[in-house]
């Protein structure tokens, strides 16, 4: 990782689960991981006329390129963002490819893996609804707060067989 405490983290990570796991709830640790080493490498950042110094930044003037593109690994995955602006700068077409889209499948697998144990004789059993909810937040953990309703619970299960 190369910062400090984010190389430390790792150590006792590998520890525990080795080089690779497959374990989808493993992803939280990795992401806290992640997470501390770009916390560790923009504090040094910041501190870096280089980069912060008032030569370095460029007024906003006309707008030249109508169109941009960008591409990030973020904690929920892979995110691609397109957009298209008119002469004012005014966002006329948006197109946006987020982890949701992308981790679909393994979603949907680990929430039926997942409700194969907690649905006995077609009701859930106590903690079903938390233990789905993880599953899903291991692969996107944005999506709790995206989808959030307020006053309701944000999760809601049906208990349906397929023919």
């Amino acid at each position: 990782m190369g910062t400090e405490h984010a190389d430390a983290a790792l150590a006792e990570y590998r520890e525990r689960f080795g080089t690779v796991t497959q374990a989808p709830l493993a992803y939280h640790l990795a992401r806290y991981i992640e997470f501390l080493a770009s916390c560790e490498r923009a504090k040094d950042l910041l501190a870096d006329p280089g980069i912060t110094g008032s030569g370095i930044r460029t007024p906003a003037g006309k707008v030249v390129n109508r169109r941009g593109v960008g591409i990030i690994e973020a904690p929920r995955g892979t995110l691609i963002h397109d957009y298209t602006v008119n002469d004012a700068g005014i966002i006329e077409k948006c197109n946006l490819i987020v982890a949701t889209c992308q981790n679909n499948y393994a979603i949907d697998r680990g929430v039926e893996d997942m409700a194969r144990r907690v649905v006995k004789n077609g009701t859930l059993t106590e903690g079903a609804a938390n233990r789905i909810e993880m599953i899903i937040r291991a692969y996107d953990p944005c999506i709790s707060c995206a989808t959030h309703a307020i006053g309701r619970m944000p999760l809601r299960i049906e208990c349906m067989r397929r023919t």
